[in-house]
């Protein structure tokens, strides 16, 4: 066991602040991780205001990993000391499920053991990236090529990875019309991916005030959708839909903008339940549909996209001691697009 300076939320809503946990010995499996960059994903807020239910604390989020491994253990062959490696949303899977031996892991029928707010197979609580160090098992980290600063690299753990598995899985390239809803931490990642597959992108979001940034980011449109004449002229135009907002969306009106045959993809998790008029789906055999994050095999795929087609984040780097401010930043949608907290200040 070690014990390593983190930032954690002592109770529910609670401010986070500086504490001390406990990691783990690094057994014959695992890798030691000198953590150099944590983002700050919804989720970690949604987690921290008990939004998704009951949590376990005091917590320390953080799910969007980059670092160095220091330290490995004696039977370990994917990573080296020195190695750039990522951790993601999940540090262990059963590993013996139908989902887990096809790389979806993050399906596990057993329930993957959540990166922090959760407990793993042995009953220990997990803690997540808002520290300066990690213990994983080395098949539940990924590489980060060389061409990916690790800042930029980080909220790719979460934001990259939840924008390309829908993106791959429902086929998404050449002669594809999509249409990213919300330009945050990860609409803009929906962007970058969805424009590198070849696909003809449009950012539906609330209003045109993030038009020119949406563009710059190589959208080919950008429409606001508290305009009426939005949904009119974009009747039936897109393939695929994929929503990474965290509210309620009037369903029937973004599912009349796809085509026969589309499909609306949620990324995002709306803390209140959500309804729908299924005539919206009938009519023209549409479909809606979920995803989350990806398998290891997958988030390494990702991982090497980026690093091919030179996509990072674009980031806000904060102290430590910045982490209240930028939940509350978050939730006033005022960051472009992630805040990634340099844990050298922890």
């Amino acid at each position: 066991m070690s014990t390593v300076a983190a930032y954690a939320a002592p109770a529910p809503k609670a401010p986070l602040e500086r504490t001390t946990i406990e990691r783990r010995a690094v057994g014959a499996h695992d890798v030691l991780i000198d953590i150099k960059f944590a983002g700050i994903c919804h989720s970690d807020i949604h987690q921290v205001n008990e939004g998704w239910g009951q949590a376990i604390f005091p917590m320390v989020p953080g799910h969007e990993i980059a670092g160095v491994v220091s330290e490995v253990g004696s039977e370990v062959t994917r990573y080296a000391v020195g190695d750039r490696v990522g951790v993601g949303c999940f540090v262990d899977s059963c590993r013996e499920c139908d989902y887990c031996l096809r790389g979806l892991e993050q399906y596990c029928a057993k329930g993957n053991v959540q990166t922090y707010n959760a407990t793993d197979y042995n009953g220990e609580v997990t803690y997540g990236g808002y520290s300066k160090q990690l213990v994983v098992d080395e098949n539940y980290a990924v590489r980060i090529p060389d061409a990916l600063p690790l800042d930029v690299a980080a909220p790719l753990l979460c934001a990259g990875i939840t924008l390309y598995s829908p993106l791959k899985n429902w086929n998404v390239g050449p002669d594809t019309k999509v249409a990213i809803v919300g330009l945050g931490g990860l609409g803009h990642m929906g962007v970058k991916i969805a424009v590198a597959l070849g696909a003809e992108v449009t950012v539906l979001s609330q209003s045109l005030r993030k038009k020119e940034e949406g563009l710059r980011l190589g959208a080919h449109d950008f429409r606001a959708t508290n305009d009426p004449a939005t949904f009119a002229e974009l009747r039936g135009k897109f393939d695929v839909i994929v929503s990474t907002v965290s509210a309620p969306l009037d369903f029937s009106a973004y599912l009349s903008l796809l085509r026969t045959e589309g499909t609306l993809v949620n990324v995002g998790a709306p803390e209140e339940p959500v309804s729908l008029n299924l005539f919206s789906l009938i009519g023209q055999r549409k479909t809606l549909a979920g995803s989350q994050i990806g398998g290891i095999a997958e988030t390494q795929e990702m991982l090497d996209f980026c690093a091919e087609h030179g996509l990072g984040a674009d980031i806000e780097l904060i102290d430590a001691s910045e982490i209240n401010t930028a939940y509350d930043r978050v939730l006033s949608s005022d960051v472009r697009y992630r805040f990634v907290i340099d844990t050298a200040t922890i």
